[in-house]
């Protein structure tokens, strides 16, 4: 089949280079988002997939919104057979979607109707599921609600952060895209409806939803760090200052702490919770590089008593 790949960040080049090297398919372009600002000079950087197409030679579409008429009559001339896509990142109108003959396939990182949403796996994590997966999916004008094609399911490690966990889904479901183009090329996949009950829903995580809430029970503080690595961060503020939290580790044996309040040693840091003490890992201060919190606390010196999330309102006001 002639293809049009959708996708923009870098969990979406594993399922190009898997159609790049497919003999059954042609990539003829990729749709992504536009080159965006990066780093502290905030220059215009492509993104992950446009470098990737752009090694391969292939041509790059990036309008600024899919339903510009100019992208839309490029997409009718390239007469894509069917459009892959994998976090491309804009809605897609309904015209769009009608362009290419046997639609638009999308690969989605949950077992569908769970998680439905721009954060799949982050909300897993904080939910505690034992097990996700992904899915390939015929996009309709609903949110991930379209019909499926394939599954895979993917173990959660106690210890997966949300990266660790959509890189493995990432090349696991490339292979799964993959197999599901040429399903739908041969005929030997139909897709099929979702079901009706399971249905949830996975907003976005904001920089304010990644604020820890110290009172909260170790074990959900455990989940939302490691569901916010690395993005947007998990957060705290010590001294009025933000504080990031890369790392976490339950530490059951140790209560009698206060929410947030602070014990130190020579080798660890514990942090009180809504239940038990959490160890902290690495940290990162404000305009500083991560550290372990070992170093951080000598650094800065704790005293007795002293808690994290001492000035939380404010940090929320501050997002930049």
């Amino acid at each position: 089949m002639r293809l049009v790949f959708a996708g923009t960040p870098e969990v979406a080049v594993p399922s190009l280079d898997a159609l790049l090297a497919s003999d059954r398919h042609e990539v003829v372009a990729v749709v992504t988002r536009p080159d965006a600002p990066a780093g502290r000079g905030r220059r215009l950087v492509p993104s992950p997939v446009a470098e990737r197409a752009a090694e391969a030679g292939i041509e790059i579409l990036r309008p600024a919104r899919p339903r510009e008429p100019e992208f839309l009559d490029r997409l009718r001339a390239l007469a894509p057979d069917c459009c892959p896509v994998v976090a491309y990142g804009a809605l897609l109108p309904k015209v769009a979607l009608e362009i290419p003959e046997r639609g638009w396939v999308n690969l989605h990182f949950s077992l569908l109707p769970a998680w439905r949403g721009a954060a799949p796996v982050q909300h897993a994590l904080l939910a505690g599921d034992e097990v996700t997966g992904a899915t390939t999916f015929l996009i309709e004008e609903g949110m991930d609600s379209g019909p499926v094609y394939g599954v895979l399911t993917e173990r959660v490690r106690p210890e997966d952060t949300s990266g660790d966990l959509l890189t493995r889904l990432a090349l696991a479901g490339s292979g799964l895209l993959a197999a599901t183009m040429d399903g739908i090329e041969d005929g030997s996949l139909a897709a099929r409806p979702q079901p009706a009950e399971g249905v949830s829903l996975a907003p976005k995580i904001t920089v304010a939803d990644a604020a820890v809430d110290w009172a909260a029970p170790a074990l959900r503080v455990d989940r939302q760090v490691r569901a916010c690595t690395p993005a947007p961060g998990a957060w705290t503020t010590f001294r009025g200052e933000r504080l990031k939290l890369r790392q976490v580790s339950l530490a059951p044996e140790h209560g009698g702490l206060a929410p947030g309040e602070l014990a130190v040693d020579r080798q660890t840091v514990r942090a009180g919770t809504g239940s038990h003490a959490v160890a902290l890992g690495w940290v990162q201060p404000q305009g500083k590089k991560p550290m372990p919190a070992a170093d951080w606390a000598r650094g800065v010196r704790v005293a007795p008593g002293e808690r994290l999330g001492d000035g939380d309102q404010g940090a929320q006001g501050d997002r930049g």
